[in-house]
């Protein structure tokens, strides 16, 4: 009974650190869009209006550099560590968003933040790998994926409801209970094998890309606000932006491991998902920063109204997200969906570019409705097309570069539109009501605006809402341009493990894993959703056993440990004792098993079993026969290795 009490006690110590790590991930994800409702808030009590938009851009910015180098870094030192001084970076940009007493200081502390949300999701994922049986990953995985899709829809609503009930700090304060709870946990439970590999980090790439990509935000965001277009700061802003572009360039051509290695854009389909993920991220970080803004300061909604209200735009996001990767999966094309996706996607944009101040909710909600039925569509398709299309040796790289495209939209998306409606707020208030702008508030705090005399806050809210028209407006534009680019998305055939994608590949999580990694993560989700009894049966076929399915299974976990007595075994293979007895009678009966006091496999038994081990292998390697399996060492290891692996699940009984 020993050993059914140590495997009860792995899998309990296993469930305990998974839902940490799902903790870990939650708050990460939360922290992309739970700010949104509270902007308004925020910009009342800080000022800045013309920086309002840095409050998110700070932090897609720094979880967009660090992604690509946290799974890195988790080979070198050990997952468990860099997991723990990814929670104490965010946990300590949280805190210090918390105490904030300006725009500066806030936009600086959410950076912090972003350095270890970054590090969050990447190395939580990685470490399932470590502490869930192969058979089970694919189903931890798709966990996930629900838990990002959720902090998705429930973001803006949460953000809402601690400003109304608490105050804004507190969508910063209550990531540190949260996060010490998952970091006590992982501390003392996580005992995730350490198999350091060696890399050659390319810190020289990170720094040129997020230099790049910080002059270039910065350049929108300040050029024709705090400073002219054309003045030295802005044109020297973009001007080192460009050469650190180039830069970029120059060191990942001779990188050993590059973050983004230049042959990738060679392949047709990579260019052009990256662009139109990219585009998807423009569009979706961008209104969910901004609608919030027009349904609390226009509408003259509350905080957690205006969450309640982003609910159709995140639901239609879910829920297409969901529904293209099973319809893809059903009929084995992928491109109608991305230029379906992206069309109503512009729609959507172009349906919330014509709300005013007159517009009812119900329009705004059909409006957001629209845009998320239509980003969800396209969101799937990224990654997928992208694992279909490059060769194995890419196959890690190129998928962590088409989510890294698609936060990089997100960060310029974000910027972007902050200074469009920046720009244009201005200019329409010193046209409407020229000196008598001095006499409206400074601020965006809802109650500030509603306090106004009748004639201000009538013109204060028209020119508010005249000044989001071009920001959605030019993202429709910007959106069309990517419906464009989805005709040239080349529509092949698709590959087994890539039918396998499920939900975490639907919302694109941010991530970086080895081809190897990935390669394995797809069997495994593929090999999860096999019924079990036809996958036994099959496996005696091949391996020319006369076996049932449970007598084929008890032959596969007979050979992985030592002989037991029936008591015991049923204990460690998690079954009742009167259910084992007759599957090791027919074993038995064939010759296959010594049914004494000690249960074990004959001499003939153990040559069985390798038959089976092999047939269970051939199957897998034709799964992944597209990637050439045997052409690949590291390929055909795991092959061996899964093969004993996931043929440990019973299948049901009385079949």
């Amino acid at each position: 009974m020993e050993d059914g009490t140590l495997t009860e006690q792995r899998e309990a110590r296993v469930r305990v650190v998974f839902g940490a790590l799902m903790l870990v991930v939650l708050l990460a994800a939360l922290d992309q869009t739970i700010v949104a409702t509270a902007l308004p808030t925020i910009v009342g009590d800080l000022g800045g209006l013309e920086h309002i938009s840095w409050v998110v851009t700070a932090y897609l910015l720094a979880q967009t550099v660090v992604t690509p180098l946290y799974g890195k870094l988790g080979d070198i030192y050990g997952r468990k560590v860099v997991l723990q001084a990814a929670i104490v970076i965010f946990l300590i940009g949280s805190a210090l968003c918390g105490v904030a007493q300006g725009m500066v200081e806030l936009i600086l502390f959410r950076a912090i933040q972003g350095l270890g949300g970054g590090g969050l999701m990447v190395t939580a994922q990685a470490t399932v790998g470590d502490i869930v049986p192969p058979r089970e990953r694919g189903r931890y995985q798709g966990l996930f994926g629900a838990v990002f899709g959720v902090a998705t829809l429930v973001g803006p609503l949460m953000g809402g409801f601690f400003v109304e009930q608490l105050s804004w700090r507190w969508i910063f304060y209550v990531n540190i209970p949260l996060g010490i709870v998952a970091l006590g946990v992982i501390a003392v439970a996580l005992r995730a094998p350490v198999s350091r590999r060696a890399h050659v980090i390319d810190y020289p790439g990170a720094a040129l890309i997020a230099g790049a990509l910080t002059c270039l935000v910065l350049a929108t965001s300040l050029g024709g606000t705090t400073y002219a277009w054309s003045s030295p700061l802005i044109l020297g802003l973009l001007g080192v932006g460009i050469i650190l572009a180039c830069a970029f360039v120059l060191v990942e051509s001779r990188a050993v491991e590059p973050v983004l290695p230049l042959e990738l854009f060679r392949n047709r389909v990579f260019t052009v998902a990256s662009m139109i993920g990219l585009v998807v991220g423009f569009a979706l970080f961008g209104s969910v920063t901004f609608m919030p803004l027009y349904l609390q300061v226009v509408q003259g909604e509350s905080p957690s109204n205006a969450g309640l209200l982003m609910a159709p735009m995140m639901a239609g996001l879910l829920i297409t997200s969901i529904a293209s990767g099973r319809l893809i999966m059903k009929v084995g094309r992928y491109k109608p969906f991305p230029i379906v996706g992206t069309a109503v996607t512009a729609f959507g944009l172009l349906l919330l570019s014509r709300l005013d101040a007159s517009s009812s909710l119900p329009a705004a909600s059909i409006s957001m409705l629209v845009l998320g039925l239509g980003l969800g569509a396209v969101m799937q398709v990224l990654v997928l097309a992208v694992q279909n299309a490059v060769d194995y040796e890419h196959l890690g790289v190129a998928t962590s570069g088409a989510t890294l495209f698609r936060s990089i939209g997100g960060s310029i998306g974000v910027s972007a539109f902050g200074a469009i409606f920046a720009n244009q707020l201005r200019g329409d208030l010193s046209a409407e009501l020229g000196g008598g702008a001095s006499r409206l508030p400074q601020t965006l705090e809802p109650s500030a605006v509603n306090a106004l005399p009748a004639p201000l806050h009538e013109a204060y809210v028209v020119a508010f809402s005249d000044a989001l028209h071009p920001v959605f407006l030019s993202a429709a534009f910007v959106v069309l341009g990517a419906f464009a680019l989805t005709w040239l998305l080349d529509d092949q055939p698709l590959r087994k493990t890539v039918e396998s994608a499920g939900t975490a590949e639907s919302f694109a999580m941010p991530r970086d894993q080895t081809s190897l990694e990935e390669i394995e993560q797809a069997l495994t989700s593929l090999v999860s959703r096999e019924n079990r009894y036809r996958v036994y049966g099959r496996l005696s076929d091949r391996a020319g056993l006369d076996l049932s399915p449970r007598a084929t299974w008890l032959l596969a976990r007979l050979g992985e440990g030592p002989a037991a007595g029936c008591d015991e075994l049923a204990a460690r293979l998690r079954l009742e004792p009167q259910r084992l007895r007759p599957v090791i009678g027919e074993l038995a009966d064939a010759g296959l098993a010594a049914d004494g006091d000690l249960v074990a496999l004959t001499p003939s038994g153990s040559v069985a079993h390798e038959r089976l081990v092999a047939a269970r292998r051939e199957g897998l390697a034709e799964l992944l026969q597209d990637w050439s399996p045997e052409e690949h060492a590291e390929v055909a290891a795991m092959l061996s290795r899964l093969a004993r692996a996931i043929t440990a699940e019973a299948p049901p009984a009385g079949r």
